[in-house]
């Protein structure tokens, strides 16, 4: 292949809430670079994933999912998905095929309507339905807008994954490698293992403490050849959360902290000494001076 043929380019992945995005990207890497989670709207940043092929590179931008915000964060996630939509060479947009059609997906495809940027439609979940059910699901979206690919996958299971990557690159202009060929993402890593923390107390949490939570690494450093220090402050709004988050004797934090340690391991390839507090910054989502410290608000 020549200089000429080498493409390369950014891909923006979108779609509703829940919809796999991050699942999609972490399985296209083939690391955990995106927080993934059963509860909607977990991606708060954009986060860039890098796959490097021979026939080209492919910049991924997972976005946080498009939803009515309640709050300054929620407009802040919205705003970062649509203006993505006007940076990027393809598009990705996923659907959830276990999940009816509503206004919420007529919303997202009005604002693709809006951009010339070409758009492959993603049926993701396609491992959760009867196959039968599939050709329906692409005629209906058929008539919903002209999209450049329609291609059902499984993010999960990487189902169709190697056909979209292949249509993908057909797609992008050609173009330089941008980033080395090791590399997986450009998101420094204090961010990343912010993220990591923020999906485990998701997770431990559940329905008492959902998105009033904020992660940020005041101290990473590597105290010997084997082993990374990494101190790191669970922000919530209240009181109560933060008891929550505490549990009896310690135990929610300690269960916290030793699940994100691994995932913290794998990451840097190194053993991790995770040190957890937790402080109340109350109302901290509609508060502009904290979204611009917890890294949120750039806009603003």
């Amino acid at each position: 292949m020549t200089d000429k043929e080498y493409r390369s380019g950014f891909v923006a992945l979108i779609g509703r809430p829940n919809a796999g995005k991050s699942t999609l990207l972490n399985t296209l890497i083939g690391q955990k670079i995106a927080i993934m989670s059963d509860k909607p709207q977990t991606t708060r940043n954009k986060i860039m994933g890098v796959l490097t092929k021979s026939e080209g590179q492919i910049i991924f931008l997972d976005t946080p999912g498009i939803h009515k915000p309640k709050d300054k964060l929620g407009e802040y996630m919205v705003s970062t998905a649509l203006d993505t939509l006007h940076e990027v060479d393809v598009i990705y947009y996923l659907v959830d095929v276990t999940v009816p059609f509503g206004g919420g997906e007529a919303y997202v495809i009005d604002a693709l309507s809006k951009v010339n940027t070409p758009v492959f439609l993603l049926l993701n979940k396609i491992d959760r339905i009867p196959k039968p059910e599939i050709l329906p699901l692409i005629e209906f979206y058929q008539g919903k807008h002209k999209w450049t690919e329609v291609v059902p996958i499984s993010a999960l299971k990487g189902e169709n994954t190697d056909s979209l990557i292949r249509a993908t690159l057909q797609y992008l202009p050609p173009g330089p490698q941008y980033y080395p060929e090791d590399a997986i993402t450009d998101q420094p890593e204090r961010l990343i293992v912010a993220e990591l923390i923020r999906e485990k107390v998701i997770q431990a949490t559940r329905e008492e403490v959902p998105h009033s939570v904020a992660v940020e690494v005041e101290l990473m450093e590597r105290r010997s050849p084997e082993l990374v220090y990494v101190g790191a402050t669970i922000y919530t709004e209240r009181d109560s959360q933060k008891g929550i988050l505490i549990g009896k004797k310690g135990e929610m934090l300690k269960n916290i902290g030793s699940q994100a340690r691994q995932d913290i391991e794998r990451l840097l390839g190194n053993k991790v000494f995770l040190e957890l507090w937790v402080k109340v910054k109350a109302d901290w989502r509609n508060r502009e001076r904290l979204l611009r410290e917890f890294g949120y608000s750039e806009q603003y």
